[in-house]
């Protein structure tokens, strides 16, 4: 781990600011030590590697997915390439063009969240092209020392932490870009992940996420039920529904033989913006706002009818006759409260 990187990781809890304890470094690499949050968290520093597994007690399905993928560690990259050879796909056009999405360059920040062994790692290290930060994390420190050991020996540079997907131990807006591809499904909150990825990534910035999902047209097929007796995740829903507010220029594909989902979108400020003030012509008139906000007690049918012959009888839109005899009578009624008084 990098000594200025304490400037960029938080407390994966209270995003409380951080400082090294018992470091112990070479050059300007920690290589062991602890990161304390001023709410007393710690976070141990070994090999190089933080980690900052929060909640630190996990759940039963995320230790069990640990568990999984610790045991598979040593074989992950014999087998995965089955994936893509099952649909006559070449492995790396799929990734490169997942990657492409990102939009990304030499000069950008890309976290990869669950990078396990660094088949994407790779290459989207390589489009930075050294001068660039890419920050790898994954809950498995087996699959995260293979990452390491990938980008070492193909002379790309990376930093590496142990963390929960919905809980990232970084600063606010830091990142240009988030990948994350083959885990969703493992997560157990997919909407703290998409909060999550949203509060760390820049206004602007660009998210790509996917995983194994069927699409509707597919799941009654006898191809559908095939795959899924090996694999169920072929079973799983999309994560439409977790997307968060800040997501703008929403993209869908269906990819590797069209069992996989690919979503990507752009990170924009809090919901999207919208002109709700503008008149709106015709009977009804009023705004999109004054639609939502201005609503009233109903009324019985015959004075609904009386109403729209009067206002039509005035040249006036609904809105506008309503609202001005709302107002007046009001007034009168308060003026004569305050005469009585």
């Amino acid at each position: 781990m990098k000594t200025n990187l304490t400037s960029i990781y938080r407390s994966p809890g209270s995003h409380a600011t951080l400082a090294l304890e018992g470091a112990s470094s070479d050059g300007d690499e920690i290589v062991s030590g602890s990161l304390v949050a001023s709410d007393g968290s710690r976070f141990p520093i070994e090999d190089g590697i933080p980690d900052f597994t929060w909640p630190q007690e996990l759940s039963d399905r995320e230790t069990a997915t640990i568990k999984f993928y610790d045991g598979r560690a040593d074989v992950y990259d014999k087998y995965l390439p089955l994936t893509f050879s099952t649909f006559g796909e070449r492995e790396v056009d799929v990734r490169n063009a997942m990657v492409d999405r990102l939009g990304i360059g030499p000069g950008k920040r890309v976290l990869e969240i669950g990078a396990g062994t660094g088949r994407d790692s790779e290459i989207i290290a390589t489009r930075l092209d050294g001068s660039g930060e890419l920050f790898c994390q994954d809950i498995t420190r087996s699959m995260l020392e293979r990452n390491r050991d990938r980008l070492t020996a193909a002379g790309l540079k990376a930093h590496f932490a142990i963390t929960n997907a919905s809980h990232l131990p970084f600063a606010d807006n830091v990142f240009d870009a988030v990948f994350q591809f083959g885990g969703v499904g493992e997560f157990v909150d997919i909407a703290g992940f998409f909060r999550e990825v949203v509060r760390v990534t820049k206004v602007g910035g660009r998210v790509v996420v996917g995983d194994e999902s069927m699409p509707p047209w597919l799941r009654q097929t006898t191809f559908a039920r095939i795959l899924a007796t090996t694999n169920p995740h072929f079973n799983a829903p999309l994560p439409l529904e977790h997307l968060p507010v800040e997501a703008r220029n929403v993209n869908l594909h269906w990819i590797i033989g069209g069992t996989f989902y690919l979503i990507d979108f752009t990170v924009g400020e809090g919901e999207p913006p919208a002109d709700f003030d503008f008149a709106i012509p015709g009977a009804r008139g009023g705004t999109h706002r004054t639609r939502y906000l201005g609503q009233l007690e109903g009324v019985k049918p015959e004075t609904k009818d009386l109403a729209h012959k009067a206002r039509e009888k005035l040249g006036l839109s609904m809105h506008e006759w309503l609202d001005d005899l709302v107002q007046r009578e009001a007034r009168r009624v308060l003026d004569a409260d305050g005469q009585d008084g």
